[in-house]
């Protein structure tokens, strides 16, 4: 069944990216300024840039997003707690955490689940919410159902297939795991992201974040078949 949506659901749902090590502070207005000009839900940028975003986004209704433990997941708890607590105060409303994935995959689940447990506590304690990120790249299937597991018992608020910085990326197979077993998380997907139908495909299954750097060509595709109205999704 094809269902009729608007440029701004497309919109709705994307974070756009702002994590490459060689943005500069004129790059990152500048891509402040497109997504508040397209629209988009948030802007995920670096920890170190949380302020500048806050700062340029101001009335927009963009909201800001950060990563902690970026881009592997390995710091100590601590450090992520602490990350968390230093980007919701400077601004940060929905903060992505990486996941210890060595840990996981060392089948130390209590470890990886308390972690969360403890940023999403940073966290909510701030009034932001808390996306974990698993990296489906290094995972079986059953390792992202178990992921999503320790994800709802610790708090969160949303699942993450990636960072970007592993292979893979937004498989949508995987992504078709983390919907069925996201026990009320909503779900976003990260990595490979680079057309409409890419993320019609994700929408279409339930996915309702898409993080990408390619948002002004994904929006203006939108808009152009918007104005011929043959903007579908398949649901």
């Amino acid at each position: 069944m094809n269902k009729k949506i608007t440029v701004q659901d497309v919109a709705d749902t994307i974070d756009h990216s702002l994590l490459r090590p060689d943005i500069t502070v004129e790059g990152l207005k500048e891509g402040c300024a497109l997504a508040a000009k397209y629209h988009c839900i948030s802007v995920c940028v670096r920890p170190s840039d949380v302020e500048i975003a806050d700062k340029e986004l101001k009335g927009t209704g963009v909201l800001v997003t950060t990563v902690i433990g970026f881009p592997h997941g390995t710091c100590t708890k601590e450090t992520k707690v602490f990350e968390t607590k230093d980007a919701v105060a400077k601004g940060a409303v929905e903060v992505d955490m990486v996941m210890n994935i060595g840990r996981f995959l060392s089948g130390e689940y209590d470890y990886v689940e308390n972690e969360i447990a403890e940023v999403a506590a940073a966290a909510h304690e701030g009034g932001a919410l808390l996306k974990v990120i698993f990296e489906n790249y290094y995972l079986t299937e059953d390792q992202i159902v178990k992921a999503c597991q320790l994800a709802k018992n610790a708090g969160a608020d949303f699942i993450k297939s990636s960072t970007g910085y592993a292979g893979g990326g937004a498989v949508l197979s995987d992504m078709q795991v983390m919907v069925d077993h996201a026990q009320g998380m909503k779900v976003k997907a990260a990595g490979g992201i680079r057309t409409l139908d890419d993320c019609l495909a994700l929408m279409s299954i339930g996915v309702v974040r898409c993080g990408t750097r390619a948002s002004e060509k994904i929006l203006g595709e939108a808009k152009e078949r918007e104005e011929a109205g043959t903007l579908y999704l398949t649901i």
